[in-house]
């Protein structure tokens, strides 16, 4: 399967990133930019976004990247850094970029923006298997 459309067929299996409403604005191999609008079913006792929304889609950016190799990849290891609070209606991109593959683990960090404003930082570890995507 060609890379770039693997992040396609793995959003129309994946009912959590569907039922965020998450978008796949830009794909290639190696890369990929995902989107998606907070509404207010996310929001936490305080009327902010819960942290596992930006989290969630920077996730799936993430996971979206690590496959376009074409080898199932999964995430070992992440973690996030939350910088701004999100609010309900904020529209939220995250892009990331996976451009070196030498071996089976691959490092990534992914940006979380509401328009030009940094709000969250994403780094991971993924682990590409042997198995191919058909």
């Amino acid at each position: 399967m060609q890379g770039e459309l693997i992040p396609h067929k793995m959003l129309t299996q994946d009912a959590f990133s569907t039922w965020l409403g998450i978008e796949i604005l830009e794909c290639e191999i190696g890369r990929c930019r995902v989107a998606m609008t907070v509404r207010k079913e996310m929001l936490n006792s305080m009327g902010k976004a819960h942290g596992g929304i930006s989290y969630a889609l920077a996730d799936t950016a993430f996971g979206f990247a690590a496959n376009t190799h074409g080898k199932f990849a999964v995430s070992i290891e992440t973690s996030i850094n939350h910088i701004e609070a999100l609010e309900e209606g904020d529209y939220l991109v995250a892009e990331s970029v996976i451009e070196t593959v030498k071996n089976r683990l691959g490092f990534n960090i992914v940006e979380v923006k509401r328009g030009d404003e940094l709000v969250a930082l994403f780094k991971g570890v993924v682990y590409r298997t042997q198995k191919d995507w058909e």
